[in-house]
C-alpha cells in the first residue's frame, strides 16, 4: 500500500502545487499529519514550498515537487532508450530515426484505433484514450473544458528522455491522437513538459462541420 508520503507526492504530481489544508482534505488525514509528512519530504529534497500573499492576512504556504522528486516517477528505460537512439543515428542517420518513429507511430495508431471501435461519442473516445495512456504510464486524466470540448492531460511522460533527445516522438504522439480520435476533432497542445510545463495538456474539440461542396 502506498504510504501517506507517497500519496502526497502523487497528489502534487497529478494536481500541481497545493496548500496544506488541500492536501489534508485530499488524503483525508489531519493537517498536523500532513505537515509531518511534508517536513520529511522537504528534508529528503523531494518537496519545496513558497509563501504566497493573497490579500490581507498571513501568506499561504504552497507545496510543490522539486526536480529531484521526478525520479520517483521513472522514465521508462531512459538510459537504454538513449543509447539505442544514438546507435540508430550512427548506423542509419537521422532518416533512420525518423523511419523508426514513423513505424512506431503507425503501429501505435492502429492499436488505439482498434481500442476505440465501440467508442462512438467524442467524450467516450477521450475517456478511452485516457485509460490507454494511463496503462502505458502517462498518468492521464481528462475533464470537460469550460471553453468547450475536453481537456486531456498527461501528468507524467515515461519516455521523457527519449522525447527530449528526439522531438519526433512528440510530433508522432499528436498524429496518433488525431488518428485515434477521428477526423472530426481538433487537437491543440496547450502545455508541454519539454517546454517547461508541469504536464502535457491538450484541448480537444469537435471540428465544425465542413461546408458541402458546391454542386
Amino acid at each position: 500500500m502506498h504510504t501517506p508520503a507517497d500519496r502526497i507526492l502523487f497528489q502534487l504530481k497529478t494536481r500541481g502545487p497545493a496548500e496544506t489544508l488541500a492536501l489534508a482534505g485530499a488524503l483525508d488525514i489531519s493537517r498536523q499529519a500532513v505537515l509531518q509528512h511534508l517536513e520529511r519530504l522537504v528534508s529528503e529534497g523531494l518537496v519545496g514550498h513558497a509563501d504566497e500573499r493573497r490579500g490581507v492576512g498571513r501568506p499561504r504556504r504552497v507545496w510543490s515537487l522539486t526536480p529531484a522528486a521526478q525520479a520517483r516517477f521513472p522514465d521508462t528505460h531512459a538510459q537504454l532508450t538513449l543509447e539505442m537512439l544514438d546507435a540508430l543515428r550512427a548506423e542509419f542517420g537521422e532518416a533512420g530515426v525518423e523511419r523508426m518513429i514513423a513505424r512506431r507511430e503507425a503501429v501505435t495508431a492502429n492499436i488505439y484505433v482498434q481500442a476505440m471501435a465501440d467508442a462512438r461519442s467524442l467524450e467516450s473516445r477521450v475517456a478511452r484514450l485516457s485509460e490507454i495512456r494511463t496503462a502505458e504510464g502517462y498518468m492521464a486524466d481528462w475533464s470537460p473544458d469550460p471553453g468547450g470540448g475536453f481537456l486531456f492531460v498527461e501528468n507524467h511522460c515515461p519516455i521523457c528522455a527519449a522525447a527530449a533527445a528526439c522531438q519526433g516522438f512528440c510530433r508522432a504522439e499528436m498524429l496518433v491522437f488525431r488518428r485515434a480520435l477521428g477526423d472530426d476533432v481538433t487537437i491543440e497542445r496547450v502545455e508541454h513538459i519539454l517546454a517547461g510545463g508541469r504536464r502535457c495538456a491538450y484541448r480537444i474539440t469537435a471540428s465544425p462541420p465542413r461546408p458541402e461542396a458546391a454542386a
